[in-house]
């Protein structure tokens, strides 16, 4: 585990490879948690149901980027959208099918970049994200004027990163958690390397740098939710826990419309 500069091409072949190794893992671990028909946008627990950041979607054609097992769409869809659900994980789709294997429609699937969208211009009314993609690409740029150019006049883009805030401290749940001990502003990606390869890759961009990406792919930033940590809620997530989260902000939502 490491800092270092990784192309574009080969971020792109390590997530997809990691992804398609770990979903058996991650949905065992958290797809109770998520719900195999539910839209929780982060380890918060902010549950979509409950926030509407998303507004009435009834009617609407929605985009799910990143959408793993397809959880955040089978809810959508069951509000009376008409969804469409994208991730680069083959292994993360197929547990989409296993889910649906147990209900009355199955949810549209597809499996592509993210920032290359295999769709028509202007074809979708809304997008939106969960820690899908996003956090995992090295040209987040690419992906938002992706979205912009997928949806229609008016259109909404809602999506959900790591905070970036977050990035100054070691990514522990208990006390060493809560020290900073790395700069804000080092935007060199995180890399683990297995066997000589790079095999995982997050890349880190400030408040500033996604406020200046929104903008310069066509979108206008409307409102900006940091889930606080919510009482009761005492289930650790990888890096956040209630500990954490009493202290600093885990997760970012950035509501976007087109400009």
């Amino acid at each position: 585990m490491f800092r270092k500069r990784v192309s574009r091409a080969e971020t792109s072949r390590a997530n997809r490879s990691w992804w398609d190794g770990a979903s058996d893992w991650y949905q065992a671990e958290h797809g109770a948690f998520l719900r195999d028909d539910g839209f929780i946008w982060c380890p918060e627990g902010l549950d979509e149901a409950d926030a509407g950041l998303l507004g009435e979607v009834r009617g609407l054609r929605i985009l799910e980027v990143g959408g793993g097992a397809g959880q955040c769409g089978r809810w959508l869809a069951r509000q009376g959208a008409e969804v469409v659900s994208l991730d680069l994980s083959y292994r993360q789709l197929q547990h989409a099918r296993r889910i649906d294997q147990d209900s009355p429609a199955q949810l549209p699937l597809v499996q592509a970049d993210a920032e290359f969208l295999p769709f028509a211009g202007a074809s979708f009314d809304l997008a939106c994200s969960a820690f899908g993609a996003l956090p995992f690409v090295a040209d987040a740029g690419a992906v938002l004027a992706e979205t912009r150019r997928v949806l229609r006049s008016g259109g909404r883009f809602v999506f959900a990163v790591s905070h970036p805030i977050r990035w100054a401290f070691p990514d522990d749940p208990g006390p060493r958690g809560l020290t900073a001990d790395r700069s804000y502003f080092d935007r060199v990606p995180y890399v683990e390397v297995e066997d000589g390869q790079v095999s995982y890759v997050e890349h880190h961009r400030t408040l500033g740098d996604w406020v200046g990406l929104i903008s310069g792919a066509g979108f206008t930033l409307v409102a900006l939710t940091e889930p606080e940590w919510p009482e009761g809620h005492d289930r650790d997530w990888g890096g956040w826990s209630p500990l954490r989260g009493r202290h600093i902000p885990g997760t970012a939502i950035f509501s976007c419309v087109t400009a």
